[in-house]
């Protein structure tokens, strides 16, 4: 596994740190865990500024590369480009707003809440990051369970409708999805993202590909008719889940959108 600007596995520290952070909020009361939780994604925010800071604008398309066979035919790929870059920075420059914007707001279950954000941020680090076209998908769906769970336990009075309403309608749309991404890699002999992109795939095909997709970021985005489950996810969130909703996650059908539609779909 290697980092192609230092040497360090940067994307890698990315994701595991947070995992590693909300692991420890589990184990800890109330007041370690915010203390917690706010050291972490400030670290986060602090290690994407140096990537801004490495990231060469005139350099390779594909920067702080890492790769490492997982089985399978998946891999644990990652490497960014500037539109990455850019996302990567916004997560981590929201995640410590969140984290104090939630500091007295949130007094039941706190270990727990802070745990979840902190997962969140790493399996969106990671949608943001992958690579392979099978570890996007683990990470771009993984990034439901903790949001779910935010809703459905600190939201408000219709808090667990506006849950299932947010998990059913983002998670029927990437079946489709899933089912693109084992055609295109069986077709392709390779999930490869940056592969899958210079991949010339027949337009019949491209045109389904591109509507299986479109199922999964549409809903994402959202867009409409599939837009619904959004009004009643942002009034029933915490404010700080409301953030993070509308600050990152809906930027994931548009970053879905530029990273496979477009280019592997045209």
């Amino acid at each position: 596994m290697s980092s192609s600007v230092t040497g360090l596995p940067l994307l890698s520290i990315l994701i595991v740190l947070p995992l590693i952070a909300g692991a420890l909020c589990f184990v800890l009361k109330a007041k370690g865990a915010r203390w917690t939780a706010l050291v972490a994604t400030l670290l986060e925010f602090a290690l994407s500024l140096y990537l801004w800071a490495q990231y060469a604008p005139d350099g390779a398309q594909w920067q702080f590369v890492e790769k490492m066979p997982l089985g399978g035919g998946v891999s644990w790929a990652l490497g960014i480009d500037g539109i990455a870059l850019m996302l990567i920075v916004l997560t981590a420059f929201l995640m410590p707003i969140c984290i104090g914007a939630s500091w007295r707001s949130i007094e039941k279950r706190v270990p727990e809440y802070m745990a979840y954000f902190l997962m969140m941020e790493a399996l969106i680090m990671g949608s943001f990051s992958a690579q392979d076209l099978f570890l996007f998908y683990i990470f771009f769906e993984g990034g439901l369970i903790p949001m779910f769970l935010i809703i459905g336990v600190w939201g408000g009075t219709e808090r667990i409708k506006a849950s299932y309403k947010f998990f059913l309608y983002t998670f029927f749309g990437s079946v489709l999805m899933l089912i693109a991404m084992i055609y295109m890699a069986t077709t392709a002999q390779t999930s490869s993202i940056p592969a899958l992109m210079a991949y010339d795939f027949s337009r019949q095909a491209q045109t389904w590909l591109f509507l299986a997709f479109l199922a999964s970021f549409a809903v994402k985005l959202p867009m409409w008719p599939v837009h619904t489950w959004l009004p009643d996810a942002h009034v029933q969130a915490p404010t700080a889940g409301s953030v993070i909703l509308a600050g990152v996650l809906l930027k994931l059908g548009g970053y879905g959108f530029i990273r496979f539609s477009l280019p592997m779909k045209p």
